[in-house]
């Protein structure tokens, strides 16, 4: 390929990612980062728990699941490469009722089918792990999940990157993409930039960034805030590791859990609730245009006439942190409300199609210029740099 000058719209880790993996396949492209805040990696990236996915929730031969495998042992080897710290602490997913068997064997098989190391093991094994979880009666054992910072992933990204010569530019935010003959034009707060070739990986705004080029998206993101309590000090024990639920298999989110954090101390959460703004960070945080898109939405209403009594149970966790306690307790019921304090909450973008179907895998919209990533949720931050690497996969298939 002669020399191409290619634009990145996001600075989380997925376009960062895919930045990288540009420059490294394409050494004569020049690259452009465009992130609309000040700092990168400042939303979904920047406000998970750090967990380092094994690939044991995704159907097997899904894009998720994929793109997890191959992406955890790239995260892996890219940490060692560049001395970002991780641990491989291992997961336990814990069933406290028997009703949860069917579910946990489904759970089992996948991980099998996945290539994950994982076993079934009995209340005895789970307390010699986990010796706070005392409602458990079986688990799963996945000694190969971890934990990393990826703000700290991020932050190399960004430095190999300009030190290949490449631009980052923040404070910029995308507000037309114009197609003029053989190139792109975007039209930002910060001025024009011009590109023969773009990838969108604005996350949040995913959806609103094709529709500049595309007309139309084919889902809507529906902004779901995730709130989280880590544990003081004094209850840091009751964690070794990584202790989750056994998932609703209809619902995408993997219940109220516990995670050992790479920085220290244990985080606990989210619960899943939908925001009143795309970037609704905390319950008063509301954007009525934003608001009535999501609530005008078909796709909205047909998901909420589905899930409304897990709904309200979501909302009721966010109201009365006693109900978050609870829901706790049915792991660690040794855990008490004064063992929790606030912790920042983050943003899931969860792509919902117009007849109500949640985008269960990694999707993405392509055009003669342009790939648009439209829903990567969990676990992209493990599958990063692998999805990168898809992502220039298709790139590459519109190169002139």
């Amino acid at each position: 390929m002669s020399a191409k000058e290619i634009i990145i719209i996001g600075g989380g880790i997925v376009g960062l990612a895919t930045a990288h993996a540009v420059c490294n396949r394409y050494p004569d492209a020049h690259i452009t980062v465009l992130e609309k805040e000040k700092t990168l990696a400042f939303h979904q990236t920047g406000r998970n728990s750090g967990v380092l996915h094994s690939g044991i929730y995704y159907k097997p031969n899904s894009l998720k699941a994929l793109n997890c495998r191959t992406g955890k042992q790239m995260m892996e080897d890219f940490c060692r490469e560049n001395g970002i710290e991780f641990k491989l602490v291992g997961k336990v997913i814990v069933a406290t009722d028997e009703k949860e068997f069917p579910a946990m064997q489904n759970l089992y098989e996948r991980g099998q089918a996945n290539g994950v190391v994982c076993e079934m093991i009995g209340r005895e094994r789970l307390l010699e792990l986990e010796p706070h979880v005392l409602n458990g009666i079986r688990a799963i054992h996945v000694p190969e999940s971890g934990i990393v910072d990826y703000v700290q992933v991020c932050a190399r990204l960004a430095d190999l990157l300009r030190r290949g010569g490449h631009d980052i530019m923040t404070d910029t935010e995308v507000k037309d993409i114009v197609e003029r003959n053989n190139s792109l034009t975007l039209v930002t707060t910060a001025g024009e930039f011009t590109a023969d070739y773009l990838v969108n990986c604005a996350g949040l705004h995913s959806d609103r960034v094709t529709k500049m080029s595309a007309g139309e998206a084919p889902a809507r993101i529906i902004p779901f805030r995730g709130e989280y309590f880590e544990l003081m000090p004094e209850a840091w024990h009751l964690c070794n590791a990584l202790i989750y639920p056994v998932p609703d298999p209809n619902f995408p989110f993997l219940g109220v859990h516990f995670t050992r954090m790479i920085s220290g101390g244990v985080e606990c959460g989210p619960n899943a609730v939908l925001a009143f703004a795309r970037e609704g960070y905390h319950l008063t945080d509301v954007n009525a245009g934003e608001l009535w898109e999501t609530l005008s939405y078909p796709g909205f209403r047909k998901l909420a006439g589905r899930y409304w009594k897990m709904g309200l149970g979501e909302m009721w966790r966010s109201a009365s942190k006693a109900a978050f306690v609870k829901a706790l307790q049915r792991l660690i019921p040794e855990i008490r409300i004064e063992h929790l304090e606030e912790a920042p909450a983050g943003i899931r973008a969860q792509a919902l199609a117009a007849d109500g179907a949640l985008l269960d895998d990694f999707a993405f919209h392509e055009s003669a210029r342009i790939v648009n990533v439209i829903n990567a949720p969990s676990p992209a931050a493990t599958s990063a740099l692998s999805i990168a690497e898809a992502v220039v996969d298709k790139l590459e298939n519109h190169f002139i």
